[in-house]
């Protein structure tokens, strides 16, 4: 094995699709990945690709979703034919839910605490012990943290970020991966900038009409430390029963 294919979390599957050939063999470690796209891009089916990929391969994987809950996690990757009731047994899988109320506060807090979320999720310890984190999605998590917040009002949305990215920073240096799912349409160009520029891989997940049909895209903004070539658009569906499902590639 080379000494990039060693550098490299390999999201495996390779007799079930092309995604981890089609990003050159895998994510490298100790990076951040961020995977943008608006609602029924994808977002979540990849996450959860990777997610069951990574298990697959033997690495330890903490899953929070501000979305699902356990239940509705199986059901969701059986769906997709990922079965995860072994890996959550085995306990190579974290998964935690995040169940924000409508009014954006955490559904266990009292009535009018809006604590800090961010703040919150860096102090819970294990569930940085994983080899690989995954946050669906993390912009739910900044929308309802009300400091950040307060700084983004004030256009302070570096100095809001600046906290959380030297977290990331060191977590990835002990050669973690974090994975972020985001929905730009719900934040501030501003407030998601900053994580955009130190994403050591940038993925935007899009919905391209060609004639009759809504295709799905993923479209490689920047993928650092790569293994093999990895290709600047990659086809795809999410198909009930099958999961993710590689339609095409060009390069750049």
């Amino acid at each position: 094995m080379s000494r990039a294919q060693t550098n490299l979390f390999s999201l495996g599957l390779e007799d079930h699709d092309r995604l981890n050939k089609e990003l050159g063999g895998g994510v490298p470690r100790g990076s951040i990945v961020l995977a943008e796209g608006d609602y029924g891009a994808g977002k979540s089916a990849m996450s959860q690709r990777f997610t069951y990929g990574f298990c697959e391969e033997g690495h330890s994987v903490t899953y929070l979703s501000t979305e699902l809950t356990v239940r509705g996690f199986i059901d969701q990757m059986h769906s997709l034919s990922y079965d995860m009731v072994d890996h959550l047994l085995d306990e190579d899988v974290l998964f935690l839910h995040a169940d924000f109320d409508t009014g954006g506060r955490l559904a266990d807090e009292g009535e009018g605490e809006r604590k800090e979320l961010l703040k919150r999720l860096m102090n819970a310890e294990t569930m940085w012990n994983s080899d690989v984190i995954v946050i669906d999605t993390f912009d739910a998590i900044l929308r309802n943290d009300p400091k950040f917040e307060a700084l983004v009002r004030q256009n302070e949305e570096r100095q809001a970020a600046l906290e959380i990215i030297g977290f990331f920073r060191d977590v990835i240096s002990q050669g973690k991966v974090i994975v972020l799912t985001v929905d730009p349409s719900t934040v501030d160009e501003e407030a998601i900038g900053p994580f955009r520029s130190i994403a050591d891989v940038f993925l935007e997940l899009e919905m391209v009409e060609v004639g009759n049909d809504v295709r799905r895209q993923i479209s490689v903004k920047r993928f650092a430390g790569m293994g093999q070539q990895v290709g600047d658009t990659i086809g795809y569906s999410v198909r009930s029963g099958t999961g993710i499902v590689i339609e095409s590639r060009s390069v750049a």
